[in-house]
């Protein structure tokens, strides 16, 4: 509603704080009625003798709450909640604001923001920053009592703040990373360890993107697995295409990379060949372990059955007479690898040729993942292939998931076979693939060492080590 005249309201009637010892709820009671005992819901049946002072002249609106903060509402103005507090009543009451053309329910008596004989007093409307159309017709609020304050609360610090300790420092500040002014690391190997050499280190362009995806691989190997031992046997339907060969790498490299301990076990039914590519000599084998298996209680024992001469590697070889061997059976190689776990962390199985010999089953069991190695050559190919269907077929998806296919290219490139067709066969069904190029070194069919490799065959025996450490971290 819109008011021409605003005339100047008389003296407001003496309201004296007088707050008691009142509960909530009977505060609550008197703030609901004005002067009279009028209720705010029949506010607007008031006469204007009824209202405080003298009546005023012209065309008053009695505007209630309701009405009032609907209005305010519609001007997008914010109502503040005046807060009193008094003894141990404390009532907040809305506070309306005064705009132009209306009528602040502190001006009228019938309001209910005006307790009468409660004497609490709403807030004025410079709480809201918005001052009335008139200035004369203002009239005066008595203040409200100030929140009574909570007890002095400690300070917090802010999240990041770091305040000196009192006292002396212990000797662990004394850190590396406090003391040591970091400089790049040279780099390792090529013309920019030349340039670096050159200026006398004063240049100096860090390693290449080959030697940090290197490292970076280095770092994955490395990762600890876990308390429990992990079990990854090599596997291979047809023999002749490098199972040996690749277990022997992957074992190696594993060793030397890793700080705990790796052991690679010969678990050939047959005549196995593990030993005879891995550095050292041992004087006992697996068989003879089996035998005495209840004599075992240390790894210092222990370390008399295995060999190891030039490599961390620990080797387990099998017996070299054919007919004491096939007494090697699943039974045998489960008592095997109950010691080996506990005491190594990564048992690798030079498993057999096929899938059908007796140790096999143990070894699937136990398995966390394989790795499966197929040749370069068409047969070879197919048989590795219809190795993933036979474990399809036994219900060991969960190692064709995890398996790791070996490309040997044992033979050299010179062949006409496609190799990459082959690859893109077992990227459709397994998740990781490595190819091992052609190395005279391995080619030799003697001991490995790691140093007499080229560098594209160490860099593939690095990356089918990472990636059976990433399989082993999932299981």
């Amino acid at each position: 509603m819109t008011q021409t005249n605003t005339p100047k309201p008389g003296p407001r009637p003496d309201r004296s704080p007088s707050i008691s010892q009142d509960s909530a709820a009977d505060v609550a009671g008197k703030a609901g009625t004005g002067p009279g005992g009028v209720s705010p819901a029949n506010a607007p049946d008031l006469s204007p003798s009824d209202a405080a002072g003298p009546a005023p002249t012209g065309d008053i609106s009695v505007v209630t709450v309701s009405d009032a903060q609907d209005r305010i509402s519609a001007g997008s103005l914010a109502a503040v909640n005046g807060v009193v507090q008094q003894g141990t009543a404390t009532a907040a009451m809305p506070v309306v604001t005064a705009g132009p053309g209306t009528v602040s329910p502190g001006g009228a008596g019938a309001a209910a923001a005006d307790t009468g004989a409660a004497g609490v007093a709403a807030a004025n409307t410079e709480a809201v920053g918005a001052e009335p159309a008139n200035a004369d017709a203002a009239e005066p609020a008595i203040p409200a009592s100030p929140v009574a304050e909570s007890p002095a609360e400690e300070v917090k610090d802010l999240p990041g703040r770091r305040e000196k300790p009192e006292g002396p420092e212990p000797a662990a500040a004394l850190t590396a990373d406090r003391l040591l002014t970091r400089t790049a690391a040279a780099p390792v190997a090529g013309w920019r360890r030349w340039l670096y050499q050159a200026t006398f280190g004063y240049v100096n362009l860090g390693d290449s993107d080959q030697v940090r995806i290197q490292r970076a691989m280095e770092h994955r190997i490395a990762t600890r697995l876990g308390e429990r031992t992990r079990y990854v046997p090599v596997l291979s339907r047809k023999g002749g295409v490098g199972k040996t060969t690749v277990t022997t790498l992957l074992g190696m490299v594993l060793a030397e990379l890793r700080e705990d301990r790796v052991i690679a076990m010969d678990a050939n039914p047959d005549r196995g060949t593990l030993s005879d590519r891995s550095p050292g000599r041992a004087d006992f084998t697996a068989r003879q372990l089996v035998k005495d298996r209840f004599t075992v209680n240390s790894f210092a024992q222990l370390s008399n059955y295995t060999a190891r001469d030039g490599s961390r590697l620990d080797v387990l070889a099998s017996d070299t007479d054919p007919m004491v061997a096939h007494a090697f059976d699943d039974a045998d190689y489960r008592a095997v690898t109950d010691i080996l776990g506990r005491y190594y962390s990564i048992v690798l199985t030079d498993s057999g040729t096929g899938m059908v010999h007796s140790v096999m089953k143990g070894t699937l069991e136990k398995a966390d993942a394989v790795v499966l190695v197929s040749g370069g050559s068409v047969d070879e190919a197919r048989l590795a292939s219809e190795t993933l269907s036979w474990l399809e077929a036994h219900g060991r998806q969960d190692l064709v998931a995890k398996a790791t296919v070996v490309i040997n290219m044992a033979a050299g490139n010179r062949t006409l076979v496609n190799i990459d067709e082959i690859e893109q066969h077992f990227l459709s069904r397994v998740k990781n693939v490595v190819r091992i190029p052609h190395d005279r070194h391995l080619a030799e069919g003697s001991r490995i060492r790691l140093s007499q490799l080229k560098p594209a065959t160490r860099a593939a025996a690095v990356e089918l080590a990472a990636l059976v450490v990433d399989e082993l971290q999932q299981s």
